[in-house]
């Protein structure tokens, strides 16, 4: 979805991972940058991991410096908010420019991952552990 906000052109996606939803926009500006909920990239995310697979669709094609980044994401842990963002940001990237799919396609960037948390059964304690059977 390309919006203008003002005079500020950008880029919008939705990204998903189990229970974490996030909203995506890429803003053409030269300087770069990143914000998740308001706050700085290394705020949000403070562990190196988290913050390389959320960026890892940009530096994969070069273009850290050349957007600015902004999200929203809510629910979910931390783990599973990190790799919505790059999901989002990834079908942001494809809303910007459409023959970048071919080369985001085979890093997996672009697959929902639809595994969640199965819901407990009644009469199991979990999912799917059963109580635990004894003899007598």
């Amino acid at each position: 979805m390309n919006m203008a906000k003002g005079k500020e052109k950008y880029y919008q996606a939705v990204g998903r991972r189990k229970t974490s939803t996030c909203v995506v926009r890429i803003y053409e500006k030269k300087n770069g940058g990143f914000s998740v909920n308001d706050k700085e990239l290394n705020e949000y995310f403070p562990t190196f991991d988290l913050q390389e697979t959320v960026i890892e669709p940009l530096s994969f094609l070069d273009y850290k410096d050349k957007f600015f980044v902004s999200v929203k994401v809510r629910g979910g842990g931390v783990r599973s908010q990190a790799e919505a963002v790059r999901h989002g940001i990834t079908r942001a990237l494809i809303t910007f420019d459409d023959s970048l799919r071919k080369r985001l396609k085979p890093t997996g960037f672009l697959t929902r991952d639809p595994r969640m948390k199965e819901r407990k059964k009644p009469g199991l304690k979990r999912a799917r552990r059963a109580p635990q059977w004894r003899k007598r």
